[in-house]
């Protein structure tokens, strides 16, 4: 059955990732640019608040236009500029953006006399209006009974029995449906067939629907419940169209697109070549170490991983995300992060064949996997969570990350669980592998284990020393953001964007390193139409944009300015709040997990070890000078979603002893559990090693930086599980209160090793 499903899963993953392209970025493959200006109202001024509200509203209509990974800027105090990855309907895109979707519902006063004619609506919507319906018949409407700011949401849904084919639900706030009961009461006191029984929705001065109160309604009672219907001949797409306009909210001013273009990568074909070498080499180092450790089952882990790799790149296509190259070294470093639930089960095998006095591989091997489960489920279960929540509650790039890692995480499930396990037990149960049991890789200790067992180390007979110098470490690392401060990029502070038109078309690539050479590294340069170049960078004065202008005209000819404006931030305000307010949840649902499954101690342990890591990596890059950015974000939620496997992987360890041996001092038991998973620790931080090495050295500076930044947070992060969530863990322990009842996994009766 295991093999049916594995062969499946991998027929499926095939078919998919032959037939349906990844979506890729704009750092990677560019896309569509818009240029939206913010117009004012009479009511209200288009100033630089209100076109940074505005911009906040047009990432929620881009997030559910299903476009992952934009670019949203306000640049300058009118003008907004939008990059989607992947759009193929540019112009589409941008009727939705410009729309203000200013919702109203109106009582109907009745037919619009000749001399009323279809007038233009008044801006105020207080006022009486006359506007057409959808047969072109003009109707009298009074001043607005509701507006969109008593809609709390709506949803496009498919009628199949009613045969109203696709229509939108539109659900009141608590306010709006008593003004929607008193608008229907006054409406259902007039007989059937006549026009002043009818309510009309305007969505932008426009009458989408205006239906009659249903003759069951009496008067003065009303429609209760404040949910109604907007039908028409929608198909799938105008409906969720219009679903997403109303739940997303009006704009707080007009918007009219004033350019539009297509606009190249971000990154060169040079960076993504590098990137691509970095993944091959640490990929290949990484199974080759796999390998070497584990010998024949290593080699079918190594099977597995590449499974693991179809299987994501399958569900990323299926999913349509956009694949930037964050992203894809995320992926890289999960190939890298998945070996460690193989490492786990091999290690787990080991143990149980050393402790059996007559073993068999394939029975050491399924009590390995058996045994390894727990510890498994419980990292993984614990990451979904944080991935969940980014989803859930942030938006931008959080929320695209969290996509990326739940897919990573139920992925490698599947081919550590069953694809692995299919291959490994069918090797294990082999003639020729039963007379040579050592070359599975798990009939011998290893040499990390055998020297541990050796010297039997007492690493926890003194745990308050270990948490001294984690708080002493991370003091040090707080104290860089106190005296050098954060070097935040120009996604947070906004910077200057310089458009130029040149005589001759010039190669961003080139462009990128001559600006590199005379001192703006960070630059971010993109083609743009067929001989234009855009350059963004931050903190740019009037001698450093003379600097830039003359590096250009030196590769293109005669170059002409044709904009030069100051940019807000991609990652506004409330993309930031979204992120930390996703973040926090993250935390304290992990935290609730952690408590629910272990003990309270175990999961403040984990989270309080997880919030260290996260302090000294920030202090690092602050001593480092190395930019707060977008890149570093990705960094720092990939420390965030793995950081806590290894503090759970321990305190499986620690809770399967207490529940053998409840004679042994917490602080021995805890010693013992560390001996005992720390070979997988080492073997799962050289796998991941491999490959983050390999892009620190090979690829540009942006990746080279991704990759410093995990190689701390995988070097600090191994060091806190061992030391500071261990050592935290024994101080929180209620010594002399009874330990409770224990979840006991199997695993061997025996010693360590």
């Amino acid at each position: 059955m295991r093999a049916l499903l594995a062969l499946a899963v991998i027929a499926g993953s095939l078919a998919i990732a032959l037939t349906t392209p990844v979506r890729l970025g704009l750092d990677l493959r560019g896309g569509t640019q818009l240029m939206l200006e913010t117009r004012s109202t009479p009511t209200t001024e288009a100033d630089a608040a209100a076109t940074d509200r505005t911009v906040e509203v047009l990432r929620g209509r881009i997030d559910a236009l299903g476009v992952a990974e934009p670019t949203l800027v306000r640049s300058g105090d009118h003008r907004i500029l939008v990059e989607l990855p992947g759009v193929h309907d540019p112009k589409k895109a941008a009727d939705v953006l410009g729309r203000t979707a200013q919702l109203t519902v109106h009582a109907v006063l009745g037919p619009a006399g000749t001399g009323d004619g279809a007038t233009s609506p008044p801006a105020d919507p207080a006022e009486e209006r006359v506007l057409p319906d959808d047969s072109g018949q003009p109707l009298r409407l009074r001043a607005a009974d509701l507006t969109g700011r008593d809609v709390e949401g709506a949803d496009a849904r498919f009628d199949q029995q009613g045969g109203a084919g696709w229509h939108v639900t539109v659900d009141f706030s608590k306010t709006g449906q008593d003004r929607w009961r008193q608008v229907t009461a006054r409406a259902a006191c007039h007989p059937a067939g006549d026009p002043q029984r009818r309510i009309a929705i305007v969505l932008d001065n426009k009458i989408i629907s205006s239906p009659q109160v249903d003759p069951s309604v009496p008067c003065g009672t009303g429609i209760p419940g404040g949910t109604t219907q907007i039908t028409g001949s929608f198909d799938d797409t105008e409906a969720r169209e219009l679903a997403l306009l109303i739940s997303g909210g009006a704009l707080p001013v007009p918007v009219e697109t004033v350019e539009q273009r297509t606009v190249g990568a971000t990154l060169g074909d040079a960076a993504i070549e590098a990137a691509a070498w970095a993944a091959v080499i640490g990929t290949a180092l990484t199974a080759l170490f796999i390998i070497a450790v584990y010998r024949l089952l290593g080699l079918l882990a190594t099977v597995a991983l590449a499974c693991y790799g179809l299987i994501s790149y399958a569900a990323l296509a299926a999913l349509g995300a956009t694949l930037t190259l964050p992203g894809l070294a995320g992926f890289v470093l999960a190939i890298g992060m998945a070996v460690d639930a193989n490492v786990l089960v091999f290690e787990r095998a080991r143990e149980e064949y050393a402790a059996r006095s007559r073993p068999s591989p394939r029975s050491a091997l399924t009590a390995g996997f058996r045994g390894a489960l727990s510890a498994i489920a419980d990292s993984n279960i614990t990451t979904l969570i944080a991935a969940g929540l980014m989803f859930a509650f942030a938006s931008g790039p959080v929320r695209g990350f969290g996509i990326t890692l739940a897919i990573g995480v139920l992925a490698s499930m599947v081919s550590a669980l069953v694809i692995s396990r299919v291959l490994a037990e069918y090797a294990a149960g082999r003639t020729a592998v039963r007379r040579r049991p050592r070359i599975t890789g798990i009939a011998s200790t290893g040499w990390v284990r055998d020297r541990l067992l050796r010297r039997d180390p007492f690493l926890m007979r003194r745990p308050r020393r270990w948490l001294a110098a984690s708080a002493a470490l991370a003091v040090v690392a707080a104290s860089g953001i106190l005296v050098r401060g954060l070097d935040f990029g120009i996604e947070f502070t906004g910077g200057r964007l310089i458009e130029y038109a040149t005589s001759a078309p010039v190669d961003p690539d080139r462009a990128r390193t001559a600006l590199t050479d005379a001192g703006f590294p960070r630059a971010v340069v993109q083609s743009s139409g067929d001989t234009g170049l855009t350059v963004r960078a931050e903190n740019l004065t009037n001698a450093d944009e003379a600097t830039v202008t003359e590096t250009i005209g030196a590769l293109g000819g005669e170059t002409e300015k044709i904009r030069d404006e100051l940019i807000g931030p991609s990652m506004g305000d409330e993309l930031r709040r979204n992120a930390l307010i996703a973040l926090s949840l993250a935390l304290g649902a992990q935290l609730l997990y952690l408590a629910v499954r272990f003990r309270w101690f175990f999961g403040t342990a984990a989270v309080a070890a997880l919030a260290h890591d996260v302090v000294i990596l920030i202090g690092a890059f602050a001593w480092l000078g190395k930019p707060i950015d977008g890149v570093f974000l990705a960094a720092l939620l990939t420390v965030i979603g793995y950081s806590v496997n290894d503090s759970v992987v321990l305190f499986d360890r620690v809770r399967e002893l207490l529940g053998r041996d409840r004679a042994t001092p917490l602080p021995r038991l805890t010693n013992r559990a560390i001996l005992q998973t720390l070979p997988r620790t080492v073997n799962t931080g050289m796998g991941a090693a491999f490959i983050l090495t390999a892009l620190a050295v090979l690829a540009d500076d942006t990746l080279a930086d991704f990759a410093l930044a995990l190689l701390i947070g995988l070097a600090v992060g191994t060091y806190s599980s061992v030391f500071t969530a261990a050592s935290l863990t024994i101080e929180l322990h209620p010594h002399r209160k009874p330990l409770g009842r224990a979840t006991v996994t199997n695993g061997p009766s025996g010693r360590p090793g």
